[in-house]
């Protein structure tokens, strides 16, 4: 058995087996990264989209996923690629080379670079750093839209060729985050190393009855002003989806509330989906 070393779940991996997130595999005594080159989501989005407020507005990048994810939320909105594995009949092949070709096209539509979202993007480290080498080199931009959940070696080899970073902050609880089987503390390491290196915003979907509780917001506001008062905070409306249909959608008034209690810490906090 051999250890993966991306993120904190350490799969304990014996020949031939596969990871939590469904993307990396013992191949060979080698964790191999199973989805490398096959992407399920192509399309060239809004930067404020990603969501990116203060980080090239107006400008558009192109947006590329593959599959698998190492959170099991059970209110996945892309649930059908964060979700799925090799066997997915969704995924097509690009190259870290293709996909340079591709942003360098749609330059003329405004394209900056390239972001890399929809599942998570970091359990495809390797798959990342090729293509962000590449795109770097051509002068353009490389965006991650992550859960955080990453090691901190493999972030720091990553890190110099990453231009901005949406991190997900699902709450500020080890207790939700043990619903999603996450780990808080380690998307805070994330937080705290890449507010150091490159341009970062956080956002967190509010659940009712989940993570809405005001006290919980004034610590994590707290928390992310004592790192930077200038990092944009996204709350986003949460709606039913995936296994979590049965929940209402979150209240204007509750995401209002909870706004002006960031806003006494943070300079920056927008709301989304609304």
């Amino acid at each position: 058995m051999i250890e993966c070393e991306i993120c904190f779940h350490a799969c304990r991996l014996e020949e031939g087996q596969t990871g939590f997130c469904r993307a990396r595999r013992n191949i060979n005594n080698q964790i191999k990264l199973i989805s490398y080159g096959k992407v399920t989501s192509v399309a060239l989005d809004p930067i404020e989209k990603k969501p990116l407020r203060r980080f090239f507005p107006g400008k558009m990048i192109l947006s590329l996923g593959s599959y698998g994810c190492n959170l099991n939320c059970p209110f996945c909105q892309n649930n059908r690629i964060s979700m799925c594995d090799e066997s997915s009949a969704l995924t097509s092949p690009l190259s870290p080379e293709e996909a340079l070709q591709m942003a360098i096209q749609y330059k003329s539509q405004g394209n900056i670079g390239i972001a890399f979202t929809y599942n998570e993007p970091l359990i495809a480290f390797e798959y990342v750093l090729d293509t962000a080498k590449l795109v770097r080199l051509a002068g353009m931009k490389n965006v991650l839209v992550t859960n955080g959940e990453i090691n901190e070696q493999p972030l720091l080899r990553l890190l110099p060729y990453i231009d901005a970073m949406n991190i997900d902050l699902k709450g500020f609880t080890q207790s939700f985050y043990t619903k999603l089987q996450g780990d808080l503390e380690s998307v805070k390491h994330t937080i705290m190393i890449a507010a150091r290196s490159c341009h970062i915003e956080v956002t967190t979907l509010i659940i009712p009855g989940e993570n809405d509780r005001d006290e919980e917001m004034e610590e994590e506001a707290k928390w992310l002003a004592s790192i930077n008062p200038e990092i944009p905070l996204h709350l986003s409306r949460f709606f039913p989806a995936y296994l979590w249909i049965d929940k209402p959608p979150t209240p204007i008034d509750t995401l209002n509330r909870l706004q002006k209690i960031a806003l006494q810490h943070l300079k920056h906090v927008y709301l989304g989906n609304i």
